[in-house]
């Protein structure tokens, strides 16, 4: 069995539809041409907002405080200490070698300036700012700004704060990653734009890349949860719940081969709907793209759950541990019961920015790496270029060219 062949779990790809496509081509086209007048226009069309000054003034960042609770404040410090320590942990080392002769080596450095997207949405995400800020700014990238749909949530430009970023401006949606991408009168151009989006900011990150970088195009969010008899019914339900509320694209799957567990989180999941504020968009996620797959065993479970790559996978299982080499596809693998997945989401450390629709089978969650530049070092000695130089010429004159070789033997000459 194969899990894509589940006509209720297809992936959602990004649509090549002209409409979508042209529409956000004109979007960038626009805002590259005109800058701010362009942006202005859009923001005016799209959010009902007309604005003068896309930035957020410091001052309005730190009155902000007073509209969050002392309590969200707390949790957000909380989060951002986790996630700044896990990140701290990542390596960036710079090294260079004297074992082939001269020096070899490789130069890590950091961006000069990079733009995390925030998302309005039906909900404000503070922790997708910080989960983004917070990696760049341990990589020591220089300037970090926020592009954000008008009229942000305080508990935004309090996160911000938190972060540490350089700055917030107003403007959302394909507008601002134009702006983002070739800069306006009033909002820098940066070298690197992350951050998840609605279907025109991710194909303007596409359209964008290689004017900028982008870390990926996310897709809609997933979780699976293998589980065996031994998992608790009530867990396993709160955590597909908790998937399901994300947006009516998002996948929750239970893949387990015990039907009394899966008879049980169904009840569960059916009892608990109606009292979330979210309902009406779970009652679709489930309808459109999760469920629960009975397997033969947790060996089938894994399998599945390893080949369609999720972005989070929950081992709800006896002896998780026993599991984790036999999975090499996934964003995140969320170990046992007390590792759900909504840790992630929130305080556990690693950035929930991870791969989506398949895409961990070859890129990564977001992390310090996505922030900074290698950059070659040569600087062989006399020796070692006469040994390996007639070996260039010999690899040159196959490829054909001679231009190419004969700056090797020149070398060999002298």
């Amino acid at each position: 069995m194969n899990l894509r062949e589940k006509s209720w779990l297809k992936r959602n790809p990004l649509t090549e539809d002209l409409t979508y496509l042209e529409r956000v081509a004109a979007i960038l086209s626009e805002v590259r041409a005109r800058g701010d007048a362009a942006l202005r226009e859009y923001t005016a069309r799209f959010d009902g907002v007309t604005l003068e000054d896309f930035r957020i003034p410091p001052s309005a960042i730190q009155a902000a405080y007073a509209s969050v609770s002392s309590e969200v404040i707390a949790a957000l410090k909380t989060a951002a200490a986790r996630v700044e320590k896990f990140h701290q942990k990542q390596p960036l080392t710079s090294w260079i070698t004297h074992e082939l002769g001269g020096a070899l080596g490789q130069i890590v450095n950091p961006l000069d300036r990079v733009g995390i997207y925030v998302p309005g949405g039906t909900a404000p995400l503070p922790s997708s700012l910080l989960h983004a800020a917070i990696p760049a700014r341990v990589a020591g990238v220089r300037q970090v700004i926020v592009a954000t749909p008008p009229n942000p949530s305080p508990v935004i430009l309090v996160a911000a704060d938190i972060a540490g970023v350089s700055a917030v401006y107003q403007a959302g949606g394909a507008q601002a990653i134009a702006a983002l991408a070739y800069g306006t009168e009033s909002i820098p151009k940066v070298d690197k734009i992350v951050g998840p989006g609605n279907i025109y900011v991710v194909l303007a990150k596409k359209l964008v890349f290689g004017v900028v970088g982008i870390e990926s195009l996310p897709g809609p969010t997933e979780t699976v949860v293998v589980a065996d008899e031994t998992a608790n019914p009530k867990w396993v339900a709160a955590d597909l719940l908790a998937q399901a509320e994300h947006d009516v694209l998002a996948s929750a799957v239970l893949l387990t081969p015990s039907a009394a567990l899966a008879q049980a989180v169904q009840a569960e999941v059916a009892q608990r709907i109606e009292s979330l504020s979210r309902a009406s968009i779970i009652t679709q996620t489930f309808e459109r793209g999760s469920g629960i797959v009975l397997t033969q065993d947790v060996a089938e479970a894994v399998a599945l759950a390893d080949d369609y790559a999720p972005e989070h996978l929950c081992l709800s299982v006896r002896d998780p541990w026993t599991w984790v080499a036999k999975i090499h596809h996934a964003g995140g693998i969320f170990v046992g019961e007390h590792s759900f997945e909504v840790l992630g989401d929130y305080v556990a450390g690693p950035s929930h920015i991870m791969p989506t629709a398949g895409s961990a089978r070859f890129s990564s969650p977001l992390n310090v790496w996505d922030f900074v530049r290698l950059t070659s070092l040569v600087a062989l000695d006399a020796a070692t270029t006469a040994q390996i130089a007639p070996t260039a010429a010999l690899i040159a004159r196959a490829e054909g060219l001679d231009g190419h070789a004969g700056a090797a033997e020149e070398r060999v000459k002298s």
